[in-house]
C-alpha cells in the first residue's frame, strides 16, 4: 500500500514494482519454512530497512497546486481581545464543481465571545463524521475552524490513502453559511449541532488554540493520518490542553459516536433522553430551508433544537 500511494511510478511500472516485493516475499517466507536460511533473512531485512528509510524520507510539502477549497491555511494575529484571521473562506456554492471563491480578512473581539457548538456531519459510515467547531460572538456572528485534508488539484478524498501520507493537513476557518451550508444544501449530509458548555476563558483558550494551530501548519507542512492526525484527534488535543483530565474514549477515534460522549459528559444537563438530544441536534433541514439567507446561522439555531 505504501508502494501504490508512494512509489513516483507509471502504473505499470508501479505494479510491477509492487508484484516484486510481494514475489519477493513469498520467497523469503517459503526458505524460511523450508530452509530457515540465514541469508534469506539478512536479506530481507536489509531491504525492509531500506523500505522504512524510503517511508520516512517522504516529507509533506507546500509545493503542490491545492484544490480552490483549501488554498489557504487560516492564519491570524492577536492585539489583546482582537484577533485578525487572514484567508477566512466564504464561498458561494451553487455546487460542488461551480462556486465563486472569497478569501477575506476578518476580525473578532474575544471579550464578545459567547457560544461554542460541535458540528459533526455525516456522509456515509455512522461510524465516521466529520468534526467542525464553531464559536459564535455577540451580534450573532459564527466562525468555523475546520481540520481537512489539503486535496490538490483534480484529488479526492481516501480513508485508505490517509494512511499513506497521501494527503496535507489544513486548518480551515470559514463563514456558517460556507462550510456547514456546503454540507446541508450542497453535498446532502446529515449535519448535527452540538453545544458545548463552557466558561467564556475556556472558550477564548480554545479559540486561541485554533489560531496557534493555523499559523504552525501554514509554516510547518504536516501529513493528514486517518486515525492519529484528522478533523476529530485535533480538536480532542485542543481540548485536552484546557483540561488534561477530559477522558479518552473510542468515539475520539469513531467520531460518529461522539453525540454518546458528549451527551455523558454534557448532555444529562438538558433534562433529554441521549435519543431526544440527538434528534434535536439534527440541522440538515434548518439547513436546506434556510438555503443561502444572510440569516442561516440563526435558522439553524431556530427554536426546537439544542438549547444552550
Amino acid at each position: 500500500m505504501a508502494f501504490w500511494y508512494q512509489l513516483p511510478l507509471p502504473q505499470t511500472a508501479l505494479k510491477l514494482a509492487i508484484g516484486a516485493w510481494a514475489i519477493f516475499a513469498i520467497v523469503v517466507l517459503c526458505l524460511e519454512i523450508t530452509r530457515r536460511s540465514w541469508i534469506s533473512r539478512g536479506v530481507y531485512g536489509l531491504a525492509l530497512i531500506a523500505a522504512v528509510l524510503w517511508w520516512a524520507g517522504i516529507r509533506p510539502s507546500f509545493d503542490h497546486e491545492w484544490a480552490p477549497d483549501v488554498e489557504h491555511i487560516v492564519t491570524g494575529t492577536r492585539d489583546g481581545d482582537i484577533v485578525t484571521l487572514k484567508d477566512v473562506r466564504d464561498f458561494d456554492w451553487k455546487s460542488e464543481t461551480d462556486f465563486t471563491p472569497r478569501w477575506q480578512t476578518r476580525t473578532y473581539d474575544l471579550s464578545k465571545l459567547e457560544t461554542v457548538d460541535l458540528f459533526l456531519s455525516y456522509w456515509s459510515s455512522p461510524a465516521i463524521a466529520h468534526t467542525l467547531v464553531s464559536f459564535g460572538f455577540e451580534g450573532g456572528e459564527h466562525i468555523v475552524f475546520s481540520a481537512e485534508i489539503r486535496k490538490e488539484k483534480g484529488e479526492s478524498f481516501s480513508s485508505i490513502g490517509g494512511f499513506f501520507k497521501e494527503f496535507d493537513l489544513a486548518l480551515i476557518a470559514a463563514d456558517e453559511r460556507d462550510i456547514i451550508r456546503l454540507r446541508t444544501n450542497i453535498r446532502g449530509e446529515d449535519v448535527y449541532r452540538y453545544p458545548i458548555h463552557m466558561p467564556q476563558a475556556g472558550m477564548r483558550e480554545l479559540f486561541l488554540s485554533y489560531l496557534e494551530t493555523g499559523n504552525r501548519l501554514a509554516t510547518v507542512p504536516t501529513f493528514y493520518n486517518t486515525v492519529t492526525t484528522n478533523c476529530t484527534t485535533v480538536v480532542f488535543r485542543l481540548l485536552r490542553a484546557l483540561d488534561p483530565a477530559l477522558p479518552f474514549d473510542y468515539r475520539i477515534l469513531l467520531s460518529g459516536y461522539l453525540p454518546g460522549y458528549i451527551y455523558q459528559n454534557q448532555g444529562f444537563s438538558t433534562g433529554l433522553t441521549e435519543a431526544e438530544f440527538r434528534a434535536r441536534a439534527a440541522i440538515s433541514a434548518l439547513g436546506i430551508a434556510a438555503g443561502d439567507s444572510p440569516d442561516f446561522s440563526a435558522a439553524i439555531r431556530a427554536a426546537g433544537t439544542l438549547p444552550r
